[in-house]
């Protein structure tokens, strides 16, 4: 049997009773004992000094009446009885005091247990340390999925190109609503930067130091949205990993979130986030317990949310609740200023890329800012890209432009009256046509200026005079 031996026992017996209780007494483990029914026999002073439990309390108690009454969490002098060997355990005092505590028997002539010594340390500060490696280990999880979410984002990250009075003006917005916490909706066409706005929002917002973490919500399949964006505990489906998993909610906490595609969410999913909006707090897979969080919101959609809404599409309450601030993108048709810079800032950006030196002519600048960009800046990019690839020499000309380019400024026959008129008239009645037609079209004299590849001052002077002798 396991124990303290009967010889050593006996030894011990040979000292006496002072000497004993004095080595006891002494001893910086606080030390219990009681006899093999567990009767409480002797307690030291460091008994007393680390549990907070007092002598007189004890001393001659049934330690079955003691676990019974609170005094311990579970007694290890019972289970030494119970199974007849050394027990070390954690052991919780009504006193709040937590400790480590080991017992062993000590067996008499006829093999029965007499006495169980029991040794008491304080390891409180080892429960501390435990608690704060669990926690470090959390946190490096939380920084290694930050620093890789960040690092998959500032690779696909363009800077924000703007000199268009319209899309000034949608900046100019954005960074007055950037310095406050309140839920952003960014409105606007596939392909005019609403990810670009997003991360304009929160670099000049006070959260511009945190993570800035981007979901595309129509991207992620619907059976696995919940465990992205709120995680999961361990062991909370089958296949989930065994450490479990933080969400992405959790990642951005302190930052913010940019939810792309915000009306590609299921219904149920739609009742969690507002919940989210609403308590400020998450659960996650197989968790019972709310996590809160600090998160901004900024949520982006191409879709007439007010339509989905009307059709028991999208949850009304949701919509109201992202829709604080509204915040609608120009398509760039829109913005024309910004055609020709955009095209230039991608034309260096793929020229260093593929290893290139190529420019545009002035003729295919004319057309690039005349197309009309149904796809947006994202088709401005992706035809640049194509044209440095694609382009035979190291001017881009007319004949590399795509064919759907091509085809809107094939030559237009210009529909003159049958009758024979002065040249000079017919020019002059031609121009009179453009010059109207393309302020029609721009609505300011500085674009329809330069769709005439004219400057805007000769612009104004024509016009001026056309209009005056249409008046005579």
């Amino acid at each position: 049997m396991g124990g303290v031996s009967l010889e050593s026992a006996k030894n011990a017996a040979k000292l006496s009773r002072e000497d004993l209780e004095a080595v006891i007494e002494s001893s910086y483990d606080g030390i219990y004992i009681t006899d093999g029914k567990a009767n409480t026999l002797i307690i030291n002073k460091a008994y007393e000094e680390l549990t907070g439990l007092k002598r007189e309390d004890m001393l001659g108690k049934s330690m079955r009446d003691l676990e019974r009454q609170g005094y311990v969490s579970k007694s290890a002098t019972l289970m030494v009885i119970e199974k007849g060997q050394s027990i070390t355990i954690e052991q919780e005092f009504n006193t709040g005091k937590k400790l480590l505590v080991s017992s062993s028997p000590i067996y008499d002539k006829e093999g029965e247990i007499s006495l169980v010594v029991t040794n008491v340390r304080d390891v409180t500060s080892l429960f501390h340390l435990k608690e704060q490696l669990k926690k470090n280990k959390e946190l490096t999880k939380k920084y290694y999925s930050q620093i890789e979410e960040m690092r998959l984002q500032l690779m696909n990250s363009n800077e924000i190109i703007a000199e268009d009075e319209n899309m000034l003006r949608t900046l100019k917005l954005a960074k007055r609503v950037s310095k406050v916490k309140t839920t952003v909706l960014l409105r606007g066409e596939t392909g005019v930067g609403k990810e670009e706005i997003a991360k304009f929002i929160h670099k000049n917002s006070e959260r511009c130091q945190n993570q800035f973490v981007e979901i595309n919500c129509g991207a992620i399949p619907h059976t696995l949205i919940e465990a992205e964006l709120f995680g999961y505990e361990k062991g909370a489906f089958t296949g989930a990993n065994k450490e479990g998993k933080l969400g992405l909610f959790e990642i951005a906490d302190g930052g913010t979130i940019f939810l792309d595609e915000v009306g590609d969410l299921p219904l149920d999913m739609q009742v969690k986030l507002l919940r989210v909006l609403q308590e400020e707090e998450i659960y996650r897979i197989g968790g019972v317990k709310s996590i809160k969080i600090d998160v901004r919101i900024i949520a982006a959609t191409n879709r007439n949310l007010e339509q989905m809404v009307n059709n028991n599409e999208f949850r009304e309450d949701l919509y109201y609740r992202l829709n604080v601030v509204p915040l609608t993108i120009p398509p760039l048709r829109e913005r024309k200023g910004d055609i020709i810079p955009l095209a230039n800032y991608f034309l260096a950006k793929f020229n260093e890329k593929h290893s290139m030196i190529k420019s545009f002519s002035s003729q295919v600048l004319k057309y690039l800012f005349e197309y009309n960009w149904h796809g947006n800046v994202r088709e401005l990019k992706n035809i640049v890209e194509r044209l440095v690839i694609m382009g035979s020499g190291h001017i881009i000309e007319f004949e590399d432009l795509p064919k759907e380019i091509k085809e809107l400024y094939k030559e237009k026959i210009i529909d003159i009256k049958e009758d024979i008129m002065p040249l000079k008239d017919a020019v002059e009645t031609l121009e009179f046509k453009l010059i109207s037609n393309s302020y029609k079209k721009y609505g300011n004299v500085r674009d329809a200026a330069k769709a005439l590849n004219i400057d805007a001052s000769t612009f104004v002077r024509k016009r001026k005079r056309y209009l005056e002798k249409t008046m005579l």
